[in-house]
């Protein structure tokens, strides 16, 4: 079958092979043929090497298919349905699962490091334990999550990952309160999400940060009431909030200097939101007594921070009532073997979301 696949960590582009086969089906996995798939930044990020990630490998996480086949002992799919890749699936027994943080659960991490694929030179894995940038991939049952019929493929890949990350983030971590203040640095399919997110909990004001004049263009279609370059934010914040700082802020691009700059712009006693996926060797740097007297709330969000299953279903229905755009998120569409044109697509901020027909 054919398949995207990064040789090294480091490289900028993907190599199309077609003589990739998927491994590791039998009981209690699922064999899915991806219909279709977004590019996540946190793909470049894999590829990069800023998130930790075995290679060679296959990107990609956000996926949407039909289930092929399944495994002994698999009861919550047949073959034939739809479905959502689920890149990070709670097992329901471990700590973190019984205290109902299910998105802290780290047996989808696990998955990361055994391959999903082979090829004649040797084991391939999948990115984020999945690896969508291809036909078909083998997952456990957890990761296949079934959707409704109505859904098409490109809007179910988007609620695999950025949306639920986004919308998530405003609606669970933050529980962004009605007639408050936000900024929301980092414009593209995410950070767009959680602007959704924060219109949908009635905040009065929305600003949207982002140096890609098309992003700050596509906030403002979403639901930002403002929209900045990065260099305009303290005139925002003047405006809006009287030099104060915004009762929130989303942090959705994963760098220090982009999280130093949204806590600054946190009012006192508001809350910072961290949704970005950064490096590990990338620090964020406060002093103790700031951090004591500006009584700001860090909160970090993980895929959304909440039940991802849960997410799912509140996406759908959100989606269905027309209170949130997906398919506006959607600016660009390639097929796989063009999966280089989408790399470049997300690099240069042109593409809020590329889908890979596959």
């Amino acid at each position: 079958m054919r398949a995207a696949v990064l040789h090294e960590t480091g490289q900028d582009k993907l190599e199309i092979l077609d003589d990739v086969e998927t491994t590791g089906f039998g009981p209690g996995r699922v064999r899915i043929r991806v219909r279709a798939t977004g590019l996540c930044h946190s793909d470049l990020s894999a590829m990069s090497g800023v998130l930790p990630q075995p290679a060679p490998f296959v990107p990609g996480h956000e996926g949407a298919g039909e289930v092929l086949e399944v495994g002994e002992g698999v009861t919550n799919v047949r073959p034939g349905d739809r479905v959502v890749v689920c890149w990070l699936p709670a097992c329901g027994a471990c700590p973190a699962c019984r205290r109902g943080q299910t998105e802290l659960c780290l047996a989808g991490f696990m998955n990361a490091g055994t391959p999903n694929f082979k090829r004649p030179g040797g084991d391939v894995f999948g990115f984020a334990g999945t690896g969508t940038f291809a036909e078909e991939v083998v997952v456990d049952a957890g990761c296949a999550v079934p959707i409704p019929d109505d859904v098409p493929f490109d809007i179910a890949a988007l609620i695999g990952c950025g949306v639920t990350t986004g919308l998530g983030a405003a609606l669970n971590t933050a529980d962004v309160e009605a007639g408050s203040s936000v900024a929301v640095i980092g414009c593209g399919g995410v950070g767009i999400s959680a602007i959704q997110g924060a219109r949908l909990k009635g905040a009065a004001e929305i600003v949207a940060v982002d140096p890609v004049a098309s992003r700050r263009e596509a906030a403002l279609r979403f639901g930002a009431t403002r929209a900045v370059a990065p260099g305009e934010l303290p005139d925002a914040k003047q405006a809006v909030t009287a030099g104060e700082g915004f009762d929130y802020v989303f942090e959705v691009v994963g760098r220090s200097a982009t999280a130093r700059t949204a806590y600054e712009n946190t009012r006192r006693g508001g809350t910072l939101v961290v949704v970005g996926a950064g490096a590990m060797d990338d620090h964020l740097q406060l002093n103790m007594f700031e951090l004591f007297f500006d009584e700001k709330r860090i909160l970090p969000s993980m895929y959304g921070g909440g039940d991802v299953l849960r997410s799912y279903e509140r996406t759908v229905a959100l989606w269905r009532a027309g209170r949130i755009d997906l398919e506006g998120l959607i600016t660009h569409r390639v097929p796989l073997g063009d999966v280089n044109e989408a790399l470049d697509q997300m690099r240069t901020g042109v593409a809020l979301r590329t889908c890979i027909e596959i």
